[in-house]
């Protein structure tokens, strides 16, 4: 009988020792009261007198709440489904806080959001993503102070307006899209304009700089020509003079000037003043003189002979 009790004894004390896990926190009650609240490690349960009332987890858990229907300001029903981060702070607040903490947060993340989206138009409400989530952090965080929870953090999963909003908006940003690229395509072509009439107006600019450096050359090269040409016909003067040339020597240059010029195939001819008076004087003296002419005389007339009638 005592091996009995002691054995019986044993398995009591055994099944009195609690192993509480890392990140958990055990609420004990004794003769249905709180007594205290064990976090992790190795405890010791009275048998009758004590319970675990609740197992609570310190980690951070996520509340995914369904699509609900909410109404706009401006009277637009859309289905909105949010994401709430937490965890529990306080074991203790979270187990005598509320009957069930975790719908509790789920209806008050549902009216929350209703109230806060009902004070904004559907536009600000798809564009205000972040001041809804901000909005509902801050309400649901001070709201579950009393049942041990920390709100850290609320998303907008999903915003779904009415099917023919959708089609609204999907015509709007189809034609904003068509407006984008309508406007693309004239600066495009307006900026093509500009450059091909920068090129044009740069290669008349080159073309005209070209032609008047040619005019410019050319003008050179002539200028240089007849300069060089006159300052020839300078050097020669200047070397028949010293060389003492007498009037008769450039009376003859004159007449090779002559001849040369009607050798050519031109129809007229213009012979300087001074060239043609010295013709007429040479031509004076060959005339009185009679050196130089080489025209033969004109044969003599044959006398006729007269017949006579005396003799004949």
């Amino acid at each position: 009988m005592p091996i009995v009790i002691a054995v019986i004894v044993l398995l009591i004390l055994v099944f009195s020792l609690k192993v509480v896990q890392q990140q958990t926190e055990w609420v004990v009650e004794r003769l249905g009261k709180y007594k205290k609240t064990w976090g992790a490690g190795l405890h010791f349960l009275v048998p009758v007198f004590d319970r675990i009332a609740k197992k609570v987890t310190l980690k951070e858990q996520v509340l995914d709440s369904p699509p609900q229907p909410v109404i706009t300001k401006d009277n637009v029903t859309m289905q909105i489904d949010t994401v709430v981060y937490f965890k529990v702070f306080d074991a203790k607040l979270f187990t005598y806080g509320a009957v069930n903490p975790i719908s509790a947060l789920s209806n008050l993340t549902a009216t929350t959001l209703r109230n806060i989206v009902g004070e904004l138009e559907l536009d600000d409400t798809l564009t205000s993503r972040d001041t809804i989530n901000g909005k509902m952090t801050d309400i649901l965080d001070s709201a579950t102070d009393q049942w041990g929870i920390k709100v850290n953090r609320v998303e907008l999963k999903n915003i779904i307006p009415p099917a023919e909003i959708q089609n609204a908006m999907e015509k709007q940003m189809k034609a904003e899209r068509d407006r984008r690229e309508t406007l693309l395509e004239a600066e495009g072509h307006k900026a093509a304009v500009i450059t091909r009439a920068e090129g044009d107006k740069q290669a008349m600019i080159l073309a005209a700089e070209g032609e008047r450096d040619a005019r410019i050359a050319r003008a050179e090269g002539e200028a240089k020509a007849i300069l060089l040409a006159k300052q020839a016909e300078a050097d020669g003067l200047a070397a028949l003079k010293s060389a003492g040339v007498d009037g008769a020597v450039l009376e003859l240059k004159k007449y090779e000037a002559l001849v040369a010029m009607s050798n050519g195939k031109a129809s007229k001819i213009i012979v300087p003043t001074d060239a043609v008076d010295m013709a007429k004087s040479n031509v004076m003296f060959s005339e009185t003189t009679g050196i130089g002419d080489v025209t033969e005389p004109a044969p003599a007339a044959a006398k006729v002979k007269k017949s006579d009638p005396c003799c004949d």
